[in-house]
Order: structure tokens, then sequence, then C-alpha cells
């Protein structure tokens, strides 16, 4: 009989939604097994495009100084068109490639299986990976309540070396991609439509006189089209190419790619010294009908929404499933959260697969010379309507809807108009005002699992102002108590951020309330490092940061984000009941945990 191994939570995939979500899982210390068919960890990912809100996700992981340092970062875009009557390319314009505004991160170019091992690298020194295990079949015990935490209701069949095993988890995370034996054995179905456009894409060392060869560039010929990436490193560049129509993907070979490059580059040369990797694909755009089982088995990343490459959204969405069910996961394994949670992940990411597939759907269209020409997409309109697409292609344009740890209000836009409820918090720069250093406010919220809580007090050096304060960190205070367990810092669950207005050289830190400078630690020594004032910096100006939050300093305003750094909710700095109210809702109060 095949021993069964008892695991919190099973991860089928060690892609970038799994390993996202397993960083979440080891932060809460929650023990977890990723099951991985591959002999080892990715050496060459297919993907590299890197969104500035995967970036910000790495960065809030600590992880995000060494990615920039080895990444190509893509700042401009070049337009290249055939004009009529002309014979070759001629480059149309330039355009940046995001609005500064979009984030403070920059857009970039990394190997998938680099970003991998960044992740692994936050696993600890033996992560629990076991390679060259393939998942057979999932099943689920219906008969457990979804409240009940103690039971193991979800069995998982492997293979490992010839050998049989059996797990059972609590929670099993499907991120085992488009071929997905986890969603197979529920049942689930990916629907959808493939196209009969074909692509190309290859990893390139090129020969060349086309002077954009290191920049992202468009290139829209009479003979089709390609979509130049510089990768990593100087030397490599990326091409997805455009195939003539009627063209079979399994009748594509690398010289044909290479010949049709030729022709789309002319009047400029094009060989190539090496080719690192190349493939040939049919675009499809497709969503599982189902995206979970009982809330115990989810569907993450290419397991439950596939699509084209070239707006770089396949990793970066998948990590961002990762990440969204990581840290509920977390919550709720340490009973800190009621499991109900785990039904936003469904709530949100569905819904964000379903605009992505529409995005990408209308996005691809852009690409097909013959959808150009029958509607009159001139180059120009072609590169108006892509540098629009900029917001949503930087992963900045996800809206989640109102749920238990959503909670829209009618004058959240009157009291933070720059902030939107279910959006992620966008930041500015601040002044810390234990040190004076400058820095953005994100980076004083790492991703360490607890929620937020943003209080933009306005100048303390008015008496009526701290007096306010005082009596709302009294409130707040009380709050983040209910739900603290015993023997842990005030600030592991609910953690205030103070942003002060004014002069920070006329407000003492001595004088500022509890909530906002905890003791916490090994030393158990007061924490100074929650206190940022919107002020002059010494070497890097002024960040204005309640004008960038759209904030009145009179009046001031609380903003709760979650975890993950949405924007869980906002109100008025004397509505600390409603706080209570909303963490009411979802937190498991200290007591009873």
């Amino acid at each position: 009989m095949t021993a069964e191994e008892k695991v919190p939570v099973l991860i089928a995939g060690s892609g970038s939604a799994g390993l996202c979500a397993a960083v979440w899982l080891a932060r809460f210390n929650i023990p977890y097994k990723i099951l991985e068919r591959r002999n080892g960890p990715l050496e060459i990912g297919q993907a590299d495009g890197v969104q500035t809100r995967t970036v910000e996700i790495f960065d809030s992981f600590g992880i995000a100084e060494e990615m920039l340092r080895e990444a190509y970062h893509v700042l401009e875009i070049a337009f290249w068109s055939a004009p009529e009557g002309e014979q070759g390319i001629k480059r149309a314009r330039y355009e940046a490639d995001k609005e500064t505004e979009i984030s403070h991160q920059p857009h970039v170019i990394l190997n998938q299986a680099r970003l991998n091992a960044l992740m692994t690298g936050l696993l600890g020194s033996n992560p629990p990976i076991d390679y060259g295990c393939e998942v057979k079949n999932v099943v689920v015990d219906e008969s457990v309540d979804s409240n009940d935490l103690e039971s193991y209701p979800v069995r998982v069949d492997a293979v490992q070396d010839g050998v049989q095993k059996t797990y059972r988890a609590k929670y099993v995370l499907g991120c085992d991609g488009a071929h997905s034996i986890i969603r197979k054995s529920l049942g689930f179905k990916m629907v959808g439509d493939s196209s009969d456009a074909v692509w190309g894409v290859m990893d390139i060392y090129p020969r060349t006189n086309f002077p954009d060869i290191r920049k992202k560039a468009v290139i829209n010929s009479a003979v089709g089209n390609i979509l130049l990436i510089p990768r990593e490193g100087d030397s490599m560049v990326r091409f997805y190419t455009e195939l003539p129509a009627g063209t079979k993907v399994s009748d594509v070979s690398l010289e044909k790619l290479h010949d049709h490059a030729r022709k789309v580059f002319q009047p400029y040369e094009m060989e190539f010294a090496e080719t690192f990797w190349w493939s040939a694909y049919s675009i499809g755009q497709r969503r599982a009908d189902f995206f979970h089982r009982d809330h115990r088995v989810f569907l993450t990343g290419d397991a439950c929404h596939t699509h084209s490459p070239k707006a770089g959204q396949g990793m970066n969405v998948s990590l961002q499933d990762g990440h969204n069910i990581g840290w509920k996961l977390g919550m709720v394994l340490q009973g800190l959260a009621r499991p109900d949670i785990l039904e936003t992940y469904v709530l949100e990411r569905e819904r964000t697969a379903t605009e992505l597939i529409d995005f990408d759907r209308q996005f691809t269209k852009l690409f097909n010379t013959k959808y150009r020409q029958e509607h009159g997409i001139t180059p120009a309109m072609f590169a108006e309507q892509f540098t629009k697409a900029g917001r949503y292609t930087a992963g900045q344009a996800v809206q989640y809807d109102a749920s238990a740890i959503t909670a829209m209000g009618e004058q959240d836009k009157e009291l933070v108009s720059k902030v939107t409820v279910g959006m992620r918090f966008p930041t500015a720069q601040v002044v810390r005002s234990c040190d004076a250093k400058a820095l953005q406010l994100v980076k004083g919220m790492p991703a360490n699992g607890q929620w937020y809580v943003v209080v933009f007090s306005g100048d303390l050096s008015q008496p009526e102002a701290m007096s306010r304060l005082e009596q709302v960190s009294s409130k707040l205070s009380q709050i983040a108590q209910r739900f603290t367990p015993a023997g842990v810092d005030p600030d592991s669950v609910i953690d205030g951020i103070l942003v002060t207005s004014g002069d920070r050289k006329k407000v003492e830190l001595d004088t500022i309330p509890e909530f906002f400078t905890p003791v916490t630690g090994k030393w158990k020594m007061k924490n100074l490092g929650k206190i940022y004032a919107d002020d002059e910096s010494y070497n890097s100006g002024h960040g204005h940061a309640y004008e960038a939050y759209g904030v009145d300093p009179s009046k001031g305003a609380i903003v709760v984000v979650r975890p993950d750094h949405y924007v869980a909710k906002v109100c008025r700095l004397e509505d600390t009941e409603s706080v209570g109210a909303f963490f009411d809702a979802f937190l498991v109060p200290a007591q009873s945990a």
C-alpha cells in the first residue's frame, strides 16, 4: 500500500505562480510542498518581459535590486513602417515605453529562469521542491466543511522515479501550466478559440546595421510584422515574427524564420550569428470554465488562462495569481483570517483573466497585417493604440471588485482623490522622520503578511491635528490588539504607517502615539521607522506626497492597504469605527484564534 504524506499546501508546478505563492507561505511559516515534473529548476525560460507591477512585487519581497541590476531596461519604443510607394521600412516615431506616473519602477526584460531563481532563493537553503515528480490525479472529499482547517480533504496521486506517491493536503494549487493535470482531473475545460495566425519567436545574436537593434521596436513592413525585444546582456535580441497567411506551425523551420526576418528588415542587413532558441505557435485565447473546486483546489497561471505572448502578460499575470492566493492561504492557515477570504481569489483573478483575454484578443489584432488593412489602421494609429495600452501591459490597470476585503465607499475620491479602492496602492516620495532619508512610501511597507493602516494626519505641529491623531491612534491600537495573537509583535497583523505634512523638524518623535512607534523585535526596541513626512529632503527634493495621493492636509485620511498592496478601504480620520468593522468581517479575534 502506498504511504500517504500530509502537507497543508501542495503546489503542482514550480513556475512563477507556484513559486510566488510559496514565498508567501514561507513568510507565514506554513509548511508546503511543490511537485515539479521537470528534473530540476527551469534553465531556459520562454517568458522574459517583467511588468512594472511585477517589479513592484519583487521590491516588496526585497529581491528587486538584483533583478534590476541584471535586466535590460525598456525605456523607449521605436515604431517602424513601410511608407506607400517606397521600398523597405523607415522609422516613424519614438515613444516613451511607459508614462512616468504609472509606476516608479521600470519595465524590464529578464529571463524567467532567473526570476524563478530569485524567488526560490527566498524559500530557504533546502526548498521543499520534489523534482521529477509528476501529478497524475487529484480528488477532493466534498463532505469536509470548508471551514474545517484540521482535515486534509484533498488527495493527490503522483509518480516519482517510477514510484507511486500519495499526498493529503488541506489545499492544492494547480500551477502546472497550459496542459494542467490538476485541471483535467477535476474535469474543467479551457473555453475559447485559436486564430489562424502563426507567429515565430527566436532569441538571436544579430549582425545588422539596423539602428534600433538595442531598443524595443515594432516593425510593420509590407511582408509582415516583427516585435523586437532586446534581451539582458547587451547582445541577445528576441524577435516575435508574424508569418504569412496560410502558414502551419508544423511547416515552420528556423531557416524560414531567418529568411522572413531578412525580408521584413529590408533595406537593412540582418544576419544571424547564432540562434539561442526558437519556436512557432498559433495564437489562442482560452480561459478555464472554473478556477476552483470547493475552494480547496485553485487553478493559477496558464492552468486557467492562455493567450499570446506579445503583450508580455503570461508570466506576469501567472505570478500575480500566485501572489494573490499565497497571502490569503497564509492568513487562513495561521488562524488569522476566516477561510471564506479564499473565495476572493476566484472573484478577483477570474475577472482579471477574462479582462486579460479580451485585451489580448484586441491587442493581437493590432499586429495582424490583414486586420489593419481591412480596418484602415495606419502606422500612426497603430503606434497611438500601442502606447495607450501601456497602463494595461504594465499590470497597473487591475481593479478588484467589492468583497469582504475590498470595501468601496461613496466618499472615497473626496478623501483621497488619486487612490482607487481595489487597485494597487500608488507610491510617492516621503522623508523618514527618524533618519531624514528620502524614500518611496511603499519601501516602508514590505510584504511580510501584515495589513497596513496608512494614516495621513496633516501637520502635527498644529495642536488640533496632534489631538486628533491621539484619538485616532488610541482606537486603531485597540483594533490591532483585538486581532494580534499573544506573544507576537503588536504590528504583526495590523501595522500603522504615519504620513505627516508640514515641517517634520517641528515635531518631536517622542510625542507620536504608540500605535506608530511600537516596541518590536528581538531586543524589544521602540520602532521609529513607521513615521514619514511629506517634506523637503536634503538631496532628493520634495515628494509632494499629499498632492500625489490627493489628500487635503487639513482633513487627513485613512487608507487600509492589503498585504499584497492593493487598496482595501478609505475613510475619514474620525471614522475608526468603520475600520474595526471592516477587519471584523474576515479577521479572527486573537482570543479565539
